[in-house]
């Protein structure tokens, strides 16, 4: 009988692969043992009875033994050695094949070659070492937000693997097959940064084609380059390359290099200004002078410069003494009478 399973083996074992050898040893350690433990025990055992016998070789198999049917025979004894070592084989088997699914599935994900499963996601389309880590912690800075980093075949393993919050997509990047694997269609922003200016633009024309209506931000070089880009899509945010932070900022909060843009050009809405506080005036705090900024001059306070040095964005207790700078945002700049004159 081992010597049959042996063979048996070594044939089964040469034609099934994966998950079904050993499901055949099982099977076929049951079919062997059960018609064998019938011809060895007494007749008037229950052990190989239909409703028996089943129970019986899942818990000798499984090297379990509850103890409520057992052989009684010398022979029996035997059948049920070759039960708990089929089980064992079983076993192996089984647990070698979970072990060799985990690593290919763990394979597949370092080296970037499996479809994502992601919706609401963030797709980075480009790895710049360093650079691209520095972006990769931004965007998965509020724990909230999933990122598919798409990389050129150049790239052989996935760069970040220790980030669980980030997965890897390899392969060419202004071909559809990334924009499938990366599942683009279902992104909620694609942060295309390119080796060249001229690759961004093709790889903003892969993007357009999978999602129209995703969320697009390039970073470029050049931004003269800009209307190249707005010829694919006129709503694509273009920042520039030695930005990054600004290019993140935008992948998670659409519409911020407009306003940064409208800050700083002098044809805006509202200008950056700064005002020091004269003596005299009548401010305890800068929430009062949030207050009278935005009810007098329709300003906005962003930030003030006090003893402990900038602070942006203060609490509204915090006290505003004689000489804090104030610097704000309006549409024209506020002077100290101006101030006064207005409580």
């Amino acid at each position: 009988m081992f010597h049959l399973f042996s063979r048996f083996s070594r044939v089964v074992q040469a034609r099934l692969h994966g998950w079904r050898l050993p499901l055949a040893v099982l099977v076929f350690v049951f079919l062997t043992s059960w018609p064998a433990m019938a011809l060895v025990e007494p007749a008037d055992s229950d052990l190989a009875a239909p409703g028996n016998y089943w129970w019986y070789f899942v818990v000798t198999a499984a090297t379990v033994g509850y103890g409520d049917f057992f052989p009684v025979s010398a022979a029996g004894h035997v059948v049920g050695a070759y039960v708990i070592i089929g089980g064992i084989v079983t076993l192996t088997l089984l647990f070698t094949r979970l072990a060799d699914y985990l690593q290919s599935v763990r394979s597949r994900r370092l080296k970037g070659v499996g479809e994502l499963e992601l919706t609401d996601h963030l797709v980075v389309l480009g790895y710049f070492p360093g650079r691209t880590e520095r972006m990769l912690a931004e965007l998965a800075a509020e724990g909230r937000t999933r990122v598919a980093l798409c990389a050129w075949e150049d790239v052989p393993e996935d760069p970040v693997p220790d980030r669980t919050e980030v997965s890897f997509v390899r392969g060419d990047l202004s071909h559809a097959d990334v924009m499938t694997r990366a599942n683009v269609a279902a992104a909620r922003s694609v942060v295309i940064d390119g080796r060249d200016d001229n690759e961004t633009l093709a790889i903003a024309v892969a993007v357009h084609h999978a999602a129209p209506g995703v969320h697009k931000v390039a970073a470029l070089r050049d931004l003269d380059r800009r209307d190249n880009l707005r010829y694919v899509d006129p709503r694509i945010a273009c920042v520039q390359w030695h930005m990054p932070f600004l290019i993140t900022e935008e992948a998670l909060d659409p519409g911020l290099t407009e306003v940064y843009g409208d800050l700083m050009s002098s044809h805006g809405h509202g200008n950056t200004y700064s005002l020091r506080l004269p003596a005299g005036h009548p401010f305890a705090t800068f929430g009062d002078c949030q207050v009278r900024f935005g009810e007098a001059f329709g300003a906005t306070v962003l930030a003030l410069r006090g003893p402990d040095g900038l602070t942006v964005s203060p609490g509204w207790a915090t006290p505003v003494p004689e000489g804090t700078t104030l610097y704000y945002v309006g549409r024209a700049r506020i002077q100290p009478r101006e101030l006064l004159a207005a409580r």
